[in-house]
């Protein structure tokens, strides 16, 4: 029997793969991860090897958003806002961009181990 090993970014709400019902779990975090439309379509449920890769997709462009908007703010809010205030808007976007990294991290993994990827404990 194969042992359940969460590697490191592994998703704390997602079981590790091996681990009973894991699938189901893993489809819910990515679900969790998408625009709430990707619920509706049974497809992604009955094939979670393609929803983890629309999540993938989804969560790449989030981050390039998130990225842009960064890029962006000083010119594009410094007009309606006040200096500190677009100081603000790029640190939350600086912040969303990490938790979007992490995101992306558990969505490949996730993928990996759909795809058949075993991980292993190391020593």
């Amino acid at each position: 029997m194969v042992q359940a090993v969460r590697p490191a970014g592994w998703p704390a709400q997602v079981r590790p793969p091996g681990a009973a019902r894991w699938e189901d779990t893993a489809v819910g975090w990515l679900l969790d991860q998408c625009p709430p439309e990707y619920r509706t379509y049974a497809g992604l449920r009955r094939h979670p090897v393609v929803l983890a890769r629309f999540a993938a997709l989804h969560v790449e462009a989030c981050l390039e958003a998130a990225q842009r908007g960064i890029g962006e703010a000083r010119t594009s809010l410094r007009e309606v806002l006040p200096t500190e205030s677009v100081e603000g808007a790029i640190r939350m976007w600086q912040h969303e961009r990490a938790r979007l990294a992490q995101v992306q991290r558990g969505v490949g993994l996730i993928e990996q181990a759909f795809r058949g990827r075993e991980f292993r404990a190391r020593l």
